[in-house]
Parts: structure tokens; sequence; C-alpha cells
């Protein structure tokens, strides 16, 4: 984050760049393969895309000055860590998941999962259900003109190609058209989900649609909409700082940012006919009910939110920083499981039950805009913070001041709990352009009491759980 990509990196863009060469040796086969060897040199971090270039352009690769690197035990060639870490239970893995006996199992939950990914999020999200059912009812219909129209032409020979481009066509839609299968309005619903930290929208859950639901229906029902609790975090293929939220609705692949998936461990799961069954696995429940002792009566609730709270500490974040880069989550055994419980419930509470928690007192500034009144116009959006005042300015007549300082250092991801909400509710060009041309009515007037109202519940829980995040780094851990 702290480095710009059109300043430092010789493409423009913030994801490292690395110059490979391979070579290959012959050997006498009748010997012993003798083993690849990994040479490495890097450029000093700061470094400017002009000074790499000059790097480049002056230095022969044979004088790079190359390091010879020996591989860990896990093949990582460079940013090994010294820890721990395969000390500590694993919170999931594809073994326990594919495990047909409980026996097999050897992490903490049995299913986990990405979020659903729609692939047409413009499309069959929104905060308004009306205006999501136009669009869908549009999609639908161009969907249908072209399934009949091309319904004569389908042959094993020809696949067909969507010739109507006003509707977004993808991967699991053209099959559906290869197989001449319609779509039906009356059999999607509208449910809700986090789609962004603090920001719940209405989805046209409608599995055709839906690109990848991937365990959507294991974790709320064959319909998206029986009560589950799931913790999701930043998956390790992910480009963005690891986070965690929790939350009772089913939720979006890239709830932790674009380019970024969410993986999800539900506190339960489900069968296709509807029964409930527990997600924590009995290995798990010995596996803590050894450690600290049959007195401490551990049920499995607490230990999802035993989970939930060592997944905040920020020792453990910097401890294991690059193993949460490469790895899903493992947790440790802290001596004091009561106190990390409690914590982590109350930080489930938090999360989930944001809205309903009491507002912080925010001041808030009106200072009519006349231009914009005279002019027949709403007030010009802006939401913006600045940080070192503790101010947000919502349009050109309204800011809230009095934002606690940390509220900022609740980051979730790249962003603050205050700032994902500002950025989700910004007044943004479509990129669809049947959306932008149609369904582009999103006025950031009609929400701001809204939005003022979230701003002032998030800065409450931002502020608590700071207070317990800040109260973890002084517990011993041994």
């Amino acid at each position: 984050p702290k480095l710009s990509g059109t300043k430092n990196n010789v493409f423009g863009i913030q994801t490292g760049v690395a110059i490979s060469f391979l070579v290959r040796r012959k050997r006498d086969p009748k010997k012993e393969k003798a083993p690849g060897r990994v040479f490495y040199v890097r450029r000093p971090e700061m470094d400017t895309a002009e000074d790499k270039l000059s790097w480049l352009s002056h230095v022969k690769a044979s004088d790079a000055g190359y390091d010879l690197i020996v591989p860990d035990g896990r093949a990582n060639w460079i940013n090994q860590d010294e820890n721990d870490w395969t000390s500590l239970l694993p919170l999931a893995d594809k073994p326990t998941k594919a495990a047909k006996a409980k026996g097999q199992e050897r992490a903490v939950f049995k299913l986990f999962s990405f979020g659903h990914v729609t692939n047409r999020d413009e499309w069959i999200y929104g905060r308004e259900s009306e205006q999501l059912w136009e669009k869908l009812g549009f999609l639908v219909e161009g969907y249908e003109q072209e399934r009949l129209a091309q319904h004569s032409l389908l042959s094993k020979d020809r696949p067909p190609t969507p010739i109507d481009l006003t509707v977004k066509w993808t991967r699991s839609v053209k099959k559906r058209l290869s197989q001449n299968t319609p779509l039906k309005l009356d059999h999607s619903k509208i449910v809700t989900s986090l789609y962004r930290p603090f920001d719940k929208l209405n989805l046209v859950f409608y599995p055709p649609l839906i690109e990848m639901l991937n365990q959507a229906k294991s974790m709320f029902g064959e319909n998206a909409d029986l009560k589950n609790t799931l913790i999701s975090c930043t998956d390790p293929t992910s480009q963005k700082p690891f986070m965690t939220m929790a939350s009772d609705l089913p939720v979006d692949m890239h709830m932790v940012g674009a380019a970024s998936g969410a993986s999800c461990l539900p506190r339960h799961r489900y069968t296709p006919s509807g029964e409930r069954i527990d997600n924590i696995t009995d290995w798990a429940l010995n596996k803590f009910t050894a450690h600290y002792g049959k007195p401490a009566r551990i049920t499995k609730d607490d230990i999802f939110a035993y989970v939930y709270g060592v997944l905040h500490d920020p020792v453990y974040r910097e401890t294991f920083a690059l193993n949460l880069k490469r790895e899903f989550p493992r947790i440790p055994f802290y001596p004091d499981f009561p106190q990390w419980r409690d914590w982590g419930q109350a930080l489930l509470d938090l999360h989930i039950g944001y809205e309903s928690v009491a507002p912080w007192p925010l001041t808030r500034t009106d200072v009519p805009d006349t231009r914009a009144k005279a002019a027949g116009m709403a007030p010009k959006p802006a939401l913006k913070a600045d940080k070192s005042t503790g101010t947000i300015t919502l349009d050109s007549e309204t800011t809230l001041t009095g934002i606690p300082p940390e509220c900022w250092d609740y980051k979730l991801g790249n962003r603050s709990g205050l700032e994902w909400i500002l950025d989700q509710y910004k007044e943004k060009t479509p990129k669809d352009p049947t959306i932008r041309e149609k369904f582009n009515t999103y006025r950031f007037a009609n929400y701001k009491e809204v939005v003022i109202d979230l701003l002032t519940r998030v800065t409450r829980v931002s502020v608590a759980t700071m207070a317990i995040t800040n109260a973890m780094k002084s517990t011993p851990r041994s």
C-alpha cells in the first residue's frame, strides 16, 4: 500500500514483478540427479521505476550479485518464516473437507468455501428491490429472445454465439443458451447479502444467474435464507492485507475487496433437505478439551468465538504475517481460553449486529448550499474523510466531526470500516453500458440519512473493536 504503481513499478501496477531465467543442464542419466538451485537478487524496495530501468540497462545478468537460496521444508525460498506455525491447529483443509469419516478429520472446520461469485454484480445486486426486478426482467427478456432466435441454429458443431450484447453474458449463461434452457423469473427471490464490510445489498438469488454459488447452499440452505453464522477472512490467494469479519448472511466472494477472495467458515452447514449439521469437528473439540482439561467444559460455540478472537489478535497477525499470505489460518492455544472466547464473542456481537449498536455522538454541521438549491439540484456528494481532523464531508452541505482517531486504525484490508462505507455509497459510473444507460438511478442524496446513521454506529463498533484488540496486545500467550 505504501508503494505507487506508476512511480515504483516499471509496468505501472502495484503487483511485484520478477524476471526469471530458467537454465536446463545436460545430465548423465546413469548418475543421480542433482537438485535444482535458485539464485536470487532484488532491487531495494523503494527504488523507482526509473531506478530499476537504469539498473537493468547497465548491469549484465551475470554480474547482478545473486544469492544462493536454500528453500525450507515447505518449498518457500524467499520470505521464509521462523516460528511455530506448523504446530498450530489448522482451521480448515481439503482432506478434512473431503473426509468421508469423522476419524479422518484433522481441522477445526469441516466445510469451508469462497463466498458466491455473480460475475454480474451490477445486474443482480442493488439497494432497491423494485429496480432489481426491473434489471432482472430486462436481462431475462434479452436472454429469452436470444435463445428463441438461435434455437433453430443450434447444433453440436456450432455452439451459439450471443448476439444481443445489451445483457451480461458469462460462461454459465452461455452454457444454458447452448442447452436451450429457459430462464424463469418466478424461480428467483431476493435475499440480503454482505457485499462489502458494513454494506448489505439485496441480491437476486437465482442460481442460473450466479456464476459460482460455491457452497452458498450448504451454508444458508437451498434458497439462501436459513440461519447461520460464519467467519470470513482473506484467502491466501488474495492481494489484500489479511482481514476477518463475521456475518449471519451469505457473503460475496469479493467482500474483502476487488481482486481478492473471502473464504468462509460457517458455524453450521445444511444438507439439501434442510437438516442443520455442526460444522466444527469433534476432532477440534477433543483437541481443545485435551489441552484445557474437561473442567473447562468447552463447547463448539466457545471454539467458534475463540477462533474469531484469535484472528483479531494484533500479535498473532504480526507474528504470522508471512504465513497468512501463503496458507489458511492456523490457531494457537492461548493460556486464558475464557478471556479470548469472551473477546471473540464480543467481536462477533459487534460485527454481526453493527446496525443495532448505540450511535456514537458525532457532531453534525449543516450549511445550506444556496447555489445548488437555486439550481434545483441536490448538494454535491463528497464522501471524503480527513483523518487528521476527525472529519467526514458528506456533501456540499453536511459534515460530521468528532470521529475518534482509533476509528481509522480499525482496518479491514486496505480501508477502515468508515472508509468502506464512504466508498460504497459514492456515486459511481456503472461499468456495464446497459446499466449505465438504462438503470443508473442511484443518487447519494436518497441515502444520506441512512449513511449518517450507519457512520455513527460503525464509529461505535470501531472504537469498541480497537479497545478489545489493544487489550489483547498485553495478554500473555505462553
